[in-house]
C-alpha cells in the first residue's frame, strides 16, 4: 500500500470523521474520507492514538480501535505475506498494541483483541517471538484489570489453535507458548484462587476476581486444544480440586437479577464443563480417575438449576459434559438400568426438553430469532439440543431400554394431550421431541436429515397417528403445527416418495398460514424437499407437479418477502428466499411463461435493498434467484435481462455496494455469455473503462468476477478494444494477476480468453512481453501450482494450430525471449508435469497437443529429435489413464452459508457456474482420434512418423501405438 511520507494524518481531524461515520445520515461520507486518511503516513498509529487517549469520547475511542481492527485485517500483508505497511510501522504496532490492550476498557479490547488475532495469523510466533514474554512479563500477583487485558490477549492469540488440525508447525508454536506460559499461567491461577477468598464479602473485587478467572477458563482450553499439556498432566490432581471448586462455589454477591443474562458466575461453571468435556474426550487416561465427582456434581447441578434463560447456556454444557461421559461404556454403565433411565428422563431430560415461558415469547415476539435458534443448527447452545444429544448417546450404548423407556413417556404426553388439547398442547410439543430424539440416529446432514432411524419405532406411523392432522385442522396450536412440518423437514430422506406425493401439497398449503414461524418453516420444508434427489439423481418430487403451481407459488413468496418496504426487513428472512431458489432452479424452462412476473419482483428487491446490505444469507440466495432466471430465461430472452437488471445493477455499482458488487459481475457477464457471437450491446460498452481501471480490482473479492466479466466482453468486442488500446489494459491486468499466487489462474484465464479472440498477427507486438512474465515468475517464485497452470497454458497454445498456433508457434515465441528456452522449459516443466494435470479436460488437451507435435511439428523434426519419443511415451502414459468425457452438469448445489468463509471475499453463483468449453466435443474416443490422426499425418509426411515410431519407440511401445493405429 503506497504512502506518502510528507502527508501526516491530524488526529482531531481523524477523530471527527469517526464521529460522522457513527451517524446513519454521513457514515457513507465519512467512510469515504477515512478511507482516504489511510493513506497517509501512519494512519494506524493515529488510530492507535485516538484509541489510547481519554481525551476523546469513549464512543470515539471505539470506533477508532473498529477502524483499526478492519485496516488491519484489510493491510497487514499481501496475498504472499509481505507487509504492506512500511517496517517502522509494522514494529511500533507490535511495540505499542499490547500495552495499550491492556489499559483500555473491555469493549475497546474486543475489538483491539481481533486485530492482534489478526496479526498473529501471519506473524505469531517466529515474526513476533516476543510476544509472550511481553505477556508474561506485564501478569502482576493482585491488579485483576491489567491481568484481564493480558489474558484476553493471549485469548485472542492462543483460540486460534481450536479449529486447526494437527501438524508439525502448530505443534511447534504450541511448546513456544506453553515453554514461557504454562507455568505463570499456573501461578496466576493460585494466586487468583488466594484474591476470591480474600475478596468473598467485596463486591467490586469479587466481581474483578471472576472476570479474570473466566479468562483463565477459557485459556486452560486453549492452552489444552491441541495437546495435553505437560504441565498441566503434572499438577492434574490440584488442578481438579480447582475446577470442582468453583463448580461448587455459589456467592451471593455473584448473582444477577436479570433472568436472561448470565452472571460470572454462570459464565466460569459454563466454561469448566467445555474444558472438561475436552478432557474427557482427549485426555480419559490422564483424567479418568477424576470424572466420576465431575459426574456427581453436573448430576446435582442439573437437578436443582432454575429453568430461567441466563442458566442456558451453563446446562447445555453441563449436559455436553455428561454425554462426553456417557461415551465411555464404563462411565455409562450405571445408566443401564430401566428405573435409572426413568429418573434422568423425568429429572433432567423432560425440565430442559419442555417448552418454557421464554420460548413461547421469542416464538412470538422475535420469529426469526426462533427459526434460527430452533432449526438452523444455532441453538448449539440451547437446553433442548444439549438434553436431546444426551438422550441420543445413552440411546447408542443402551438402545432397547432407552427407547422402551421414552416410549412410554411419549404416549404419556399424548395422553395427556388428547384429554384437553386446548389446555395441554404442550404436553404434545414435549412428546414429539421426546420421539424425534429417539427416532433419529446418526449426524443429520444439511441436504439430507436424518439418514438413519431407530428400528424399534416406526417413524411414518407416527406422522401420521399424531402429526399429519395438525397440518389440515382447524385451531390448531401453531407451535404444534411447526412441530409437524419440522417432523418432515427432519427425516424427509427417510419418508417414502409415495408420502412425499400425499405430504407436499399439505405444506405448500401451510405457505398460506398467517403465522409467520409455520410459513417459514413450510418454505424452509419445501426447499429441502425440492432439493432431495432419490438413488438416481432423479428428483424426489417430479418437477412438472411444481411447475403447475409455481405461478401462484412465487407469488406468495414474493409477497411475503416484500410485504415490508423496508431493506432490512426484507432481507430479515433469507429461508423464503432460498426457496424462491429453489423452485426457479427446479423448474428450470417451465418458468418461461412467468418470466415477466418474476423479473419485476427481483428487480424491485434489488432496487431497495442495494442501500442497506444487512444480511449475507439473503443476498446471496437473492443474486442466486437472479442467476436462475438469466440461465433458464435468457437464452430466448437474452434483451428483456438486459433491460431490466442493468440500470439497477449499474447504481450499485456506481455507488461501490461492495458486498453486492462481486456478484453484479459474475450475473452480467452470464448476460454477456447467453450470445457471445453477437456485438457487444451498447450499455455494456460504457462498462469497459471502470472495470479495466486499477482500483477497482484492489477490493479482493471483485477480482474472479471481473475476471469472469472480461472474459465475456471481450470476444464480443475484440475489434473495438484493440481499436480504442484497451487491450493493452487488460494485458496489463493479466500481468498483475499472473505475478500473485492467488490470482496467478485467474490471469491465465483472461490470457487465454484474448488468445482465443485476436488473430497472433495481433496480439504480435505482446508476445515477449507475456512469455518474459511466465518465465520470470517460472525462475523467481517456484510452486507446482504455476508449474502446472504454465502446462496447462503450454498445451492450450500447442493444440491450438488450427487458429494459428502450435508447438512450432510457442517455440518461435519462446526463441525471441531467450534461443532455445524451450528445450529446458520443455524437458523439466512440460514433459513430467504433465502427468501431475488431473481434470479431464486439461488431460485431453494434453493429448492432443502431444499428438499434434509428434505429427506435425518441425521443431521437433529438426531441432529436437530426441524430444520426438520422449512426447510419444509422454503421451502413451497419458492414454494409459484417459480422462473422462466433459459432461455438462446439471445439479446446482448453493453454498453452505453455515460455511465459516461464506460471505467472505468471492463467492461463486452456482446457479449461473461457467460451463466447461471442450473445443474438442467431438473427439469421444481419444485412443482411437490418436491412432487415426498419426496414421494421416504419416501419409502427409511420407512415413515420416513410422521412422520415428521404429527407430526412437521401445518394442512395448510401438506396440501400444500401434493398438491405437489399428483401432
Amino acid at each position: 500500500m503506497a504512502k506518502s511520507a510528507t502527508v501526516a494524518v491530524e488526529p482531531n481531524f481523524l477523530a471527527q470523521m469517526l464521529d460522522a461515520s457513527l451517524d446513519p445520515r454521513q457514515n457513507k461520507e465519512a467512510e469515504l474520507k477515512i478511507r482516504a486518511e489511510e493513506k497517509k503516513s501512519g494512519f494506524s498509529l493515529v488510530l492507535l492514538q485516538i484509541t489510547a487517549s481519554d481525551s476523546f469520547s469513549s464512543n470515539t475511542r471505539l470506533a477508532s480501535a473498529l477502524f483499526f481492527k478492519n485496516f488491519i485485517k484489510r493491510n497487514w500483508t499481501d496475498e504472499d505475506g509481505n507487509y504492506k505497511l512500511p517496517e517502522q510501522e509494522v514494529a511500533s504496532i507490535k511495540s505499542e498494541l499490547i500495552g495499550l490492550m491492556v489499559s483500555v476498557p473491555p469493549s475497546i479490547q474486543a475489538q483491539l483483541g481481533e486485530a492482534i488475532s489478526a496479526i498473529a495469523d501471519s506473524d505469531f510466533w517466529q515474526q513476533w517471538d516476543t510476544l509472550v514474554d511481553d505477556l508474561v512479563s506485564r501478569l502482576t500477583p493482585d491488579n485483576h484489570v491489567v491481568n484481564a487485558g493480558v489474558l484476553q490477549v493471549a485469548h485472542s492469540i492462543f483460540s486460534r489453535w481450536r479449529p486447526l488440525f494437527r501438524s508439525d508447525e502448530l505443534f511447534t508454536e504450541v511448546n513456544h507458548v506453553l515453554s514461557k506460559f504454562a507455568v505463570p499461567y499456573m501461578s496466576l491461577l493460585q494466586n487468583l484462587d488466594a484474591c476470591i477468598e480474600k475478596d468473598k464479602s467485596n463486591k467490586v473485587a469479587l466481581s474483578q476476581d471472576f472476570a479474570e478467572l473466566d479468562l483463565a477458563v477459557q485459556l486452560f482450553y486453549d492452552l489444552s486444544c491441541q495437546d495435553l499439556p505437560p504441565q498441566f498432566e503434572d499438577a492434574i490432581p490440584a488442578l481438579a480440586d480447582l475446577l470442582l471448586k468453583y463448580l461448587r462455589f455459589d456467592n451471593e454477591l455473584l448473582r444477577t437479577d436479570d433472568e436472561n443474562e448470565a452472571g460470572p458466575l454462570e459464565s466460569v461453571k459454563a466454561g469448566i464443563f467445555e474444558g472438561l468435556t475436552l478432557y474427557v474426550q482427549k485426555y480419559y487416561d490422564a483424567f479418568g480417575p477424576h470424572v466420576k465427582r465431575f459426574v456427581e456434581n453436573s448430576w446435582e447441578l442439573l437437578t436443582t438449576v432454575g429453568l430461567e434463560p441466563k442458566y442456558d447456556v451453563l446446562v447445555s454444557k453441563a449436559l455436553n459434559f455428561l454425554t462426553s461421559t456417557t461415551s465411555n461404556p464404563e462411565q455409562a454403565k450405571p445408566f443401564n438400568d430401566n428405573n435409572v433411565l426413568a429418573q434422568v428422563v423425568d429429572k433432567v431430560i423432560l425440565p430442559n426438553l419442555s417448552l418454557r415461558d421464554s420460548d413461547i415469547e421469542m416464538f412470538e415476539d422475535e420469529p426469526i430469532e426462533f427459526i434460527r435458534r430452533d432449526l438452523e443448527g444455532s441453538d448449539s447452545e440451547t437446553r433442548r439440543r444439549a438434553a436431546t444429544d444426551f438422550l441420543r448417546k445413552l440411546m447408542e450404548q443402551f438402545e432397547t431400554p432407552v427407547t422402551t423407556v421414552v416410549s412410554s413417556y411419549v404416549k404419556q404426553y399424548l395422553a395427556m394431550y388428547s384429554k384437553n388439547p386446548k389446555a395441554n398442547w404442550r404436553a404434545k410439543d414435549t412428546a414429539v421431541y421426546l420421539f424425534c430424539s429417539i427416532a433419529a440416529k446418526g449426524t443429520p446432514t444439511a441436504a439430507r436429515g436424518v439418514a438413519q432411524t431407530n428400528s424399534l419405532v416406526d417413524v411414518g406411523e407416527f406422522f401420521s397417528n399424531n402429526l399429519a392432522g395438525d397440518l389440515t385442522g382447524s385451531n390448531i396450536e401453531p407451535l404444534l403445527k411447526v412441530d409437524a412440518i419440522k417432523y418432515l423437514y427432519i427425516f424427509r430422506s427417510i419418508i417414502t416418495n409415495e408420502q412425499w406425493q400425499q405430504a407436499m401439497p399439505l405444506l405448500v398449503n401451510r405457505l398460506g398460514d398467517s403465522n409467520y414461524v409455520v410459513y417459514t418453516y413450510a418454505g424452509i420444508a419445501v426447499e429441502r424437499v425440492l432439493y432431495l434427489t432419490d438413488e438416481n439423481g432423479k428428483p424426489l418430487i417430479d418437477p412438472t407437479h411444481i411447475t403447475s403451481l409455481s405461478q401462484d407459488l412465487l407469488e406468495h413468496l414474493f409477497s411475503l418477502i416484500e410485504q415490508s418496504g423496508r431493506a432490512e426487513k426484507i432481507q430479515e428472512n433469507e429461508f423464503l428466499m432460498r426457496c424462491v431458489m429453489r423452485v426457479l432452479i427446479v423448474i428450470k424452462e417451465g418458468l418461461l411463461p412467468i418470466t415477466d412476473a418474476v423479473l419485476q419482483h427481483l428487480v424491485s428487491i434489488t432496487n431497495i435493498i442495494y442501500r442497506n446490505p444487512s444480511n449475507p444469507r439473503f443476498y446471496y440466495y437473492h443474486f442466486e434467484s437472479i442467476g436462475a432466471l438469466i440461465r433458464f430465461a435468457g437464452p430466448s430472452e437474452a434483451l428483456k435481462m438486459q433491460q431490466a437488471f442493468f440500470s439497477p445493477f449499474l447504481v450499485i455499482l456506481q455507488n461501490s455496494v461492495e458486498e453486492f458488487m462481486p456478484y453484479v459481475f459474475q450475473l452480467f457477464a452470464a448476460m454477456l455469455e447467453v450470445e457471445p457471437a453477437k456485438p457487444l450491446p451498447q450499455p455494456f460498452q460504457s462498462l469497459i473503462p471502470p472495470i479495466i481501471a486499477p482500483p477497482i480490482w484492489e477490493q479482493r473479492g471483485n477480482v474472479p468476477a471481473l475476471v469472469r466479466l472480461l472474459t465475456a466482453i471481450i470476444p464480443r468486442a475484440a475489434e473495438d478494444l484493440a481499436q480504442s488500446n484497451q487491450l493493452e489494459g487488460v494485458l496489463g491486468i493479466f500481468q498483475k494477476l499472473v505475478s500473485t499466487k492467488i490470482y496467478e489462474s485467474h490471469g491465465f484465464d483472461l490470457l487465454e480468453c484474448v488468445i482465443d479472440s485476436y488473430p497472433p498477427a495481433t496480439l504480435e507486438p505482446y508476445w515477449i512481453h507475456v512469455i518474459t512474465i511466465m518465465l520470470t515468475r517460472l525462475q523467481s517464485q517456484q510452486s507446482t501450482a504455476f508449474h502446472l497452470r504454465f502446462v496447462r497454458f503450454y498445451h492450450y497454445i500447442a493444440s491450438r494450430d488450427d487458429r494459428g498456433l502450435g508447438t512450432d508457434f510457442f517455440v518461435a515465441v519462446t526463441d525471441k525471449v531467450q534461443h532455445d528456452v524451450f528445450r529446458g522449459l520443455y524437458l523439466s516443466i512440460v514433459l513430467p508435469k504433465t502427468q501431475q494435470l488431473t481434470r479431464p479436460l486439461d488431460r485431453k488437451t494434453a493429448v492432443i497437443s502431444f499428438t499434434k507435435s509428434l505429427a506435425d511439428s518441425e521443431a521437433f523434426v529438426t531441432r529436437y529429435p530426441k524430444g520426438w519419443p520422449h512426447t510419444c511415451n509422454a503421451l502413451l502414459k497419458l492414454l494409459e489413464v484417459p480422462p473422462l468425457p466433459s459432461k455438462r452438469e446439471d445439479m446446482i448445489t448453493d453454498h453452505d452459508v453455515d460455511d465459516s468463509s461464506f460471505g467472505v471475499g468471492f463467492t461463486q453463483l452456482q446457479t449461473i457456474r461457467k460451463p466447461i468449453n471442450d473445443p474438442w466435443a467431438d473427439v469421444m474416443d481419444l485412443r482411437k482420434w490418436v491412432g487415426q490422426y498419426l496414421q494421416a499425418a504419416d501419409r502427409r509426411h511420407s512415413g515420416r512418423i513410422g521412422k520415428f515410431v521404429n527407430e526412437g519407440l521401445s518394442e512395448d511401445a510401438k506396440g501400444v501405438l500401434s493398438t491405437y493405429m489399428r483401432l
